[in-house]
């Protein structure tokens, strides 16, 4: 189990209010009191086991297939009871008991129908068994509303009959009374009432003695009185008898029914606790979908890997306030053990290093965190922290003597699978003597190969991070064109303080800032307008990061572009061979060589050249519109040798050429703008206007025309 140091460890990480939620999410009691027991493994196969449960359970949310898990009554009372020697369990309550086994028996049939597909939450069912004979023997006696059947007995069906006759009698007998009564003007105005449980009639006082019967009462106004009437006295007898035979009918049969289930009581408390897991299971799955949670690796070695990791609780409140949250990435590992942030009050080292911190529990309590499921957890036996005021009124100790106290802990009992959180190292002394002891506390930890996070503004621990081996710098960013933070872990190197920065931005006088600057050691103020200078131009960088970024995503957008547009143009010229391999000339194959050559130069150029606009430019202009002019040229010089051009309007039966690429056809069909042009043995469909009339050449026997 994870060792917390100080007790209050875990509220002051804010874990106390993720267990809140996940209380709330629970809808049984048994799921409650799971979450209120709630522990920190340290074995890792416990830990990955709760994982991969919650995981595959939140796979089955959100869809058609609902894992049957509707039971939500507490039975912890009935099932102590079911052990009870002569224990008589109300018939609602065994009707819940009958529920509890259906549900057990829709889980089984569930996971049939779901067979590999949730072999962690499968797991929990094994060697279980549903009991039929369970629900058998409850639906026998109780019917779906929780109530006795009358068929439950021959003695209790007997009695109820005699009592439904016997309370019809006394209804039509009672109902005579009052007629009679009201005819006679004695009743009152509220006719009848009941009275020690027996159906009494309201008679006006002045008449009470002509009404023979049993007086019950009268009313705080003595003006009315209630008589139970002589005739229905033995009628009420006669139903107050049964009424009592019945209840004693009940009880036999229930406490009958209820020895009869002892001998289950072992598979229902079995069947209960599971329904139980099940709920809280499915609770950490409602929540960790509601703050977008992941299942991250996880890893027996102590570190800490996260990506994209977002603090539980203010992931929650962003759904609500729409405020975005930025995500945190951090490595800590046997390599890099330590990490320093500094940087401005208020810019989010605390909530860093908390988001780290509560993570870490909520994974080793067996909870899946927000973050990227890429992030790598690893597994600590102790978990120390140091953040907030701790002093002491009872021990009488100062906030610098707490702050000792809990390092002495540190000192004492860290060691290599020790992850540890403080805030502030060495405040709340004089600053030099304060640094000075924080140095050689984190010195001390890192010589212990302890693994966590210091917050601090000390310059002493900022330059420390550069030279100790495992020790390494965090800096929070800082927008100073706006003076605001930037809520931005960065690691690799220190982060100013931005005093001055932030004295501004809350408006001190500039002559008070002045004068501070003045009084401030002048080594402090250089080192500190360094460490200013450094991130203000690490959060220029970032920004020209991004414009890169875009850039080369337009750069990808026309790379493909201008592939897509190659690629096209291969297979237009492809087809074109293709259709006309019978006519083309070997001048025109080796051009569409040529071509190639081309092409493949093309890409070449575009891989090496940072201008693409450039290539592509020059690609249209050689590849597309030059060479085609010259082709065009020089197969309109060789058609000329043997056609005389002639013009006019084309009619079927003309020898026609193409103003383009100069292949000539015989016309066959014309339609419209459209018409059938035979080139060889092949029909081609063209544009009329692209064709123009020819006449071919005849030669004389001595070469002339």
């Amino acid at each position: 189990m994870l060792q917390l140091y100080p007790e209050h460890a875990a509220h002051s990480l804010e874990f106390v209010k993720v267990k809140a939620l996940l209380f709330e999410k629970c809808r049984t009691d048994e799921a409650r009191a799971r979450v209120e027991a709630m522990r920190f493994m340290s074995r890792i196969e416990l830990i990955e086991k709760a994982l991969k449960q919650t995981a595959e359970f939140k796979n089955t949310l959100g869809g058609g297939d609902y894992f049957p898990g509707g039971f939500t009554q507490n039975l912890k009372q009935e099932l102590r009871l079911l052990t009870v020697r002569d224990a008589v369990l109300p018939a609602d309550r065994l009707l819940a008991f009958a529920e509890l086994a259906k549900t057990i028996h829709s889980v089984l049939l569930w996971f049939k129908g779901h067979t590999g597909l949730f072999p962690h939450l499968e797991a929990l069912t094994e060697g279980l068994i549903y009991e039929s004979e369970i629900v058998k023997i409850i639906v026998k006696v109780v019917d779906e509303n929780g109530s006795l059947r009358d068929n439950a007995s021959r003695e209790l069906l007997q009695i109820r009959n005699e009592l439904t006759s016997s309370r019809q009698n006394l209804r039509r007998t009672f109902e005579q009374v009052l007629r009679k009564l009201s005819k006679a003007g004695q009743l009152a105005d509220i006719s009848e009432s009941f009275l020690n449980g027996r159906r009494t009639v309201a008679v006006l006082a002045e008449y009470k003695r002509q009404v023979r019967g049993i007086l019950h009462g009268e009313s705080d106004s003595a003006k009315t009185v209630f008589i139970e009437p002589e005739e229905t006295i033995e009628l009420n007898n006669k139903v107050f008898g049964l009424e009592r035979e019945e209840a004693r009918e009940i009880h036999r049969i229930l406490q009958a029914t209820t020895a009869t289930l002892a001998p289950f009581a072992p598979l229902l408390q079995q069947y209960y606790h599971l329904v139980g897991l099940y709920d809280f299971i499915r609770a950490k799955a409602v929540l960790a979908q509601e703050m977008a949670a992941e299942l991250p690796l996880i890893t027996p070695h102590p570190g800490l890997q996260l990506i994209q990791a977002r603090h539980p609780i203010l992931q929650l409140q962003s759904k609500s306030t729409g405020k975005k949250i930025v995500p945190l990435n951090l490595h800590l590992d046997r390599n890099q053990r330590i990490l320093i942030i500094s940087g401005p009050n208020a810019g989010g080292k605390t909530v860093s290093m908390k988001t780290a911190g509560l993570l870490q529990l909520m994974t080793q309590a067996g909870m899946l965190i927000p973050a990227d499921p890429r992030s790598e957890i690893g597994i600590f036996k102790q978990l120390m922290i140091h953040i907030g005021d701790t002093q002491s009124i009872e021990h009488e100790l100062s906030t610098y003597s707490a702050h000792l106290r809990d390092m002495k802990y540190f000192m004492d009992f860290a060691n290599g699978k020790t992850l540890f959180f403080i805030d502030e190292l060495g405040s709340g002394s004089d600053p030099a003597l304060g640094g000075a002891f924080a140095e050689a506390i984190v010195e001390e930890l890192a010589r212990k190969n302890a693994i966590g996070i210091i917050t601090t503004h000390y310059l002493n621990l900022k330059v420390m991070a550069g030279k100790v081996n495992g020790i390494f710098n965090g800096a929070m960013a800082f927008d100073e064109e706006h003076l605001e933070p930037l809520y931005q872990l960065s690691t690799g190197k220190p982060g100013s303080s931005y005093t001055f920065a932030i004295a501004q931005r809350s408006g001190l006088p500039e002559k008070i800032i002045a004068r501070a600057r003045n009084l401030t050691e002048r080594g402090h103020v250089k080192l500190d307008k360094i460490l200013h200078q450094t991130e203000q131009q690490s959060v220029r960088l970032n920004d020209k990061e991004k414009s890169l970024e875009v850039a080369m995503v337009a750069t990808e957008r026309l790379k493909a572009e201008y592939e897509r547009l190659i690629d096209k143009e291969r297979l237009k010229q492809h087809y074109e061979t293709l259709k006309l391999q019978n006519k083309i000339k070997k001048e025109e194959l080796e051009y569409l060589r040529d071509m190639e050559r081309k092409f493949k130069q093309i890409i070449q150029d575009w891989k090496r050249s940072e201008d693409k606009q450039t290539v592509l430019a020059a690609a249209e202009n050689v590849l597309f519109r030059r060479k085609q002019i010259a082709g065009n040229a020089s197969a309109a010089k060789k058609a000329d040798k043997g056609f005389d051009i002639i013009g006019g309007t084309p009619v079927i039966g003309d020898l026609v050429r193409h103003k383009t690429n100069h292949q000539v056809g015989r016309l066959s069909a014309i339609k419209d703008k459209k018409a059938t042009v035979q080139l060889g043995k092949l029909p081609f469909q063209v544009n009329l206007d692209e064709w123009i009339v020819v006449r071919k050449k005849e030669m004389t026997k001595k070469g002339e025309r």
